[in-house]
């Protein structure tokens, strides 16, 4: 059994922010399947109580905001009363906002918290006691693709998970070098997915769309690439392709490189070049 195996393993625990809905749920019915005790943290206090009943495993919910560092303080604290130290931590919860680059601080106040800062809460609240647990443990933070190739249209939403990439980043590398990899951190990059925040007005019982993929499938690749050990964990969906994110990741980085108009792969000069890049 390697290091994420005994993290992913029946007993141990797993916190994740967000577990209501979408994507943090179907990560909690597949960590319950495989017998880990969950804490499970939201603000929809109905639809994270009709998850936790049909959870076939030992289950703490929380009712709370991540944007408010007191409901993070006491989601740490009694989380920790009742499981101790968790070996597992996602940070997955998002909301979306199409706040422009000159729009006021205020409204991006919001998005950021719950997008950026809600993670670097969590990590100063949460990894020193993985730290001191000499036990295995991991963290995952909820990054997006549009925190790297960072197309225009919502740019605080960019930004945030710009940030959270980063973040991510340096936090794997400082718990590499103070562990020696007992604790570690993953970046998860869902492709286009089918979920309340990316459809919120769909109903249950809606036919989903072909474009994106399930929450289901998502987790299952997810989980694959983390019991991998995978940092970098980028899904495709059932339009976008690997290969296709890897050479818009790749133009993205060329445009400092080659000195290119920023975001030049949406710029009219650069759209026949750009779509010469991806055929090739």
């Amino acid at each position: 059994m390697n290091r994420m195996q005994q993290i992913v393993s029946p007993g141990s625990v797993a916190v994740i922010t967000g577990a209501a809905k979408g994507i943090g749920a179907a990560i909690a019915e597949d960590l319950a399947a495989r017998g880990m005790n969950l804490v499970l943290f939201d603000r929809d206090e109905t639809a994270l109580d009709t998850l936790a009943g049909n959870l076939e495993t030992e289950a703490l919910s929380l009712v709370g905001d991540v944007a408010r560092m007191d409901d993070c303080e006491r989601l740490h604290a009694e989380a920790t009363a009742r499981f101790g130290s968790p070996n597992l931590l996602i940070n997955n919860a998002g909301m979306m906002r199409r706040f422009g680059p000159w729009a006021s601080p205020e409204d991006w106040r919001e998005a950021l918290d719950v997008n950026f800062t809600s993670a670097l809460r969590l990590q100063h609240l949460f990894v020193p006691g993985m730290l001191e647990a000499d036990a295995p443990a991991a963290i995952v933070n909820l990054g997006s693709k549009e925190g790297i190739t960072t197309p225009p249209g919502q740019a605080v939403y960019s930004v945030a998970k710009a940030g959270i990439k980063i973040l991510t980043e340096q936090l794997e590398h400082e718990l590499r070098n103070v562990s020696a990899g007992r604790v570690s951190a993953h970046l998860l990059v869902p492709g286009y997915t089918y979920t309340p925040m990316n459809f919120p007005e769909a109903k249950p019982g809606n036919r989903k769309p072909e474009a994106p993929w399930s929450a289901r499938q998502m987790v299952d690749y997810f989980i694959a690439r983390l019991l991998n050990g995978d940092f970098y964990i980028l899904c495709p969906d059932n339009e976008v392709t690997a290969t296709m994110d890897a050479k818009r990741i790749r133009w993205a980085a060329d445009d400092m490189i080659r000195n290119r108009p920023a975001l030049s792969r949406w710029h009219p000069d650069y759209k026949e070049d750009f779509a010469q890049w991806m055929k090739s």
